[in-house]
């Protein structure tokens, strides 16, 4: 399987089938990914407007055998977006596909297209009385089909689930050019192979989404949030539990913080106010969304009086405005910034069961211990077993001093993962930075498998090469 470069020749002969200005030059921002690990090459940018234009641009690129990198927001952080090596491909940006198609409020359902960015969806759907859930970091440049690509995570999984599970259907291109309509706005279509799930979380890899029809929610009656001190993570857990007794699906978001999170935004970012003057080594962000003839206040002020008596709340703050909400998840929403000023050595994306996440921390701290003095921000989504388990240098030393052992300290983090029937990459994707760890620790029949697919659908490997799976020239 050989592949060609996006050149002059290619060029020359896709502005022949093509308006002029679906290409543009290619800005430094389509070659960089926000961790800096990834410097990309190009030969070509295109900026297709409908699904037609896509599918010319694939067809023409299979022909052509010219690798193509689908683009959305360019906020992931493992490098799909990023084709560091191998002949200059295709990047084809999705962001002039911006359209949000309809609204069908009866349904709960919104149809928007792949290059819109999440919080105009969410914008879309408030406007009509509902709630997209899917909530992250990057919601203002992310885009939908990106979102879908890689199976985003964020805040809400553990009430509304991933990206996955807001998804009724999609439009695409495939890897020959055609066109999947299978925008479907139905529940139930039980009519084999389901072909929207297997290209989300494929990371542009089997194909370009170009549209999809989300689904809605109600917009809660009642929310309240809440910063409660715990002993310990095992504590953190019980809490979740009772939260889930007392409220149901009540629970919106439940956020584990440690207190070396909070030392680093002491260090880097002080500007963040902190609601505890005596930081605490674990706590946890509780937020609710309950609907009409409850009271999330009073929700979550019960929540605590029954913690506190069973000494699984040690100090709590709940907001009584939206300033305070707001402050509040300004904590857990600035700690990866601090992260990145401080300099991981090693970051890690992980899931495990919710049981063994007590175990894990302890053994994993201890672990990390033997590597030297190193300091450890454990944080994350607790609710759905999510946690970015993220290994930094002594105060007064740079990660640089010791890159000779990010490899092993990402190793044992991902062994005792893998022992403990976790997963090394929760939310974040495979992209480029993590094939190694895949062929390390997948299924090899279900590897198997998705070389397979890989093959019957693209089989001359053009679509993103090197994601997800090596390509020929790794």
């Amino acid at each position: 399987m050989t592949l060609n470069p996006a050149d002059s020749a290619c060029a020359e002969a896709l502005r022949g089938r093509l308006s002029q200005d679906l290409f543009r030059p290619v800005e430094p921002r389509y070659l960089e990914e926000p961790r800096g690990l990834f410097k990309g090459t190009a030969g070509l940018l295109a900026l297709p407007r409908t699904v037609e234009e896509v599918s010319e641009l694939i067809r023409a690129a299979a022909r052509a055998r010219v690798p193509v990198v689908p683009y959305g927001g360019g906020t992931g952080l493992v490098g799909g977006q990023i084709c560091a090596g191998g002949p200059a491909p295709l990047i084809l940006s999705l962001e002039r596909m911006s359209a949000i198609r309809a609204v069908h409020r009866l349904e709960n359902v919104i149809v928007a297209e792949a290059g819109a960015i999440l919080a105009d969806v969410q914008a879309a759907a408030r406007d009509a009385g509902r709630l997209f859930p899917l909530s992250l970091a990057a919601e203002g440049s992310c885009r939908i089909g990106g979102n879908l690509s890689t199976n985003a995570g964020g805040v809400n999984v553990l009430r509304y689930g991933n990206a996955r599970d807001l998804c009724l259907g999609l439009e695409a291109v495939l890897p020959d050019g055609s066109i999947w309509h299978g925008l479907t706005r139905l529940r139930k279509d039980n009519t084999g192979y389901d072909l929207r799930d297997l290209l989300i979380g494929a990371e542009g890899t089997l194909g370009v989404i170009t549209a999809a029809a989300l689904k809605l929610h109600p917009i809660p009656a009642s929310t309240g949030t809440a910063m409660l001190v715990v002993p310990d993570p095992a504590a953190a857990l019980e809490l979740l539990t009772l939260a889930r007794d007392l409220t149901g699906d009540g629970i919106s978001a439940f956020e584990l913080i440690h207190g070396e999170g909070l030392a680093f935004l002491d260090e880097t970012l002080p500007d963040v106010r902190q609601p505890f003057d005596a930081r605490p080594d674990w706590c946890v962000l509780i937020e609710l969304g309950l609907f009409a003839g409850l009271d999330a206040q009073d929700m979550l002020v019960r929540l605590f009086e029954t913690a506190a008596a069973r000494d699984l709340a040690l100090d709590g703050v709940i907001a009584q405005n939206e300033a305070q909400r707001d402050a509040l998840w300004a904590v857990r929403e600035r700690i990866p910034e601090a992260n990145r000023l401080i300099g991981a050595i090693s970051s890690h994306d992980i899931s495990l069961p919710l049981a063994a996440i007590p175990d894990f921390i302890a053994r994993a701290g201890a672990a990390v211990a033997r590597h030297g003095d190193l300091r450890v921000n454990c944080f994350g989504h607790l609710g759905d077993g999510n946690l970015h388990y993220n290994v930094f240098p002594p105060r007064g030393r740079s990660k640089a001093d010791f890159a000779a052992q990010r490899e092993a300290i990402k190793r044992m983090v991902h062994d005792l993962v893998y022992a403990l029937g976790g997963s090394f990459s929760a939310e974040h994707g495979v992209g480029r930075l993590k094939v190694g760890d895949l062929e390390r620790y997948a299924d090899p029949a279900r590897l198997a498998a998705m070389r397979a697919i890989k093959a019957a659908l693209d089989p001359h490997g053009i679509m993103n090469p090197g994601a997800v799976l090596r390509g020929p020239a790794d």
